[in-house]
């Protein structure tokens, strides 16, 4: 029943999104709009309210608890961000807004880009983890069997933030035009 609820709940947020996004720019209903984007976080809370009666009537914490973690982790650590993306496209294809930015390929900008990217994965790997662990102690009987997908989130998680991080290292700093090199004969 639980995968059922989180399946729905997944479909519903991107249902929400959708139709938050219709609502504000094909029908021209901005505050109407905005009512829809502000029920997405609710999926989260249906998602969250699900696991934990499924846990209070006896169920063993298992993957199906983790898996609604990191999704309520995600969407928590990375929801601002795809909503944000979402109505800068919609503005652009349906209401005559600009163009979104293109990422940029290097320099300091795309260091800061990539670092703020790794601390919203951060924050949804600490609130999944914690969801997690909340849940596993809830039940009664451990965290052992909730926490399993969370080793791999972690490896996960430190190769993101090696790549991310690198990206301060860079020495193709394209934020800055540097002058020809002329070569001189000696």
């Amino acid at each position: 029943m639980l995968l059922a609820v989180i399946a729905a709940c997944e479909i519903g947020f991107w249902v929400l999104l959708a139709a938050g996004m219709a609502t504000r720019y094909l029908f021209r209903l901005p505050k109407a709009g905005m009512v829809l984007l502000m029920m997405v976080p609710l999926v989260d809370v249906v998602m969250l309210v699900a696991s934990v009666i499924d846990i209070h009537r006896g169920a063993a914490p298992s993957f199906k608890h983790s898996l609604a973690a990191i999704f309520i982790g995600v969407s928590v650590g990375f929801g601002h961000q795809t909503l944000k993306w979402a109505d800068g496209w919609a503005a652009y294809r349906f209401a005559g807004g600009p163009r979104p930015v293109k990422p940029p390929k290097g320099g300091r900008e795309r260091a800061r880009r990539e670092r703020s990217g790794w601390f919203h994965h951060l924050l949804a790997y600490v609130i999944g983890v914690g969801i997690m662990i909340a849940l596993g102690l809830l039940s009664g009987q451990g965290y052992d069997a909730a926490l399993a997908p969370a080793w791999p989130w972690t490896i996960v998680l430190v190769i993101d933030g090696f790549v991310s991080f690198s990206y301060s290292f860079d020495d193709d700093d394209s934020d800055k035009k540097q002058a020809p090199r002329v070569e001189q004969d000696a």
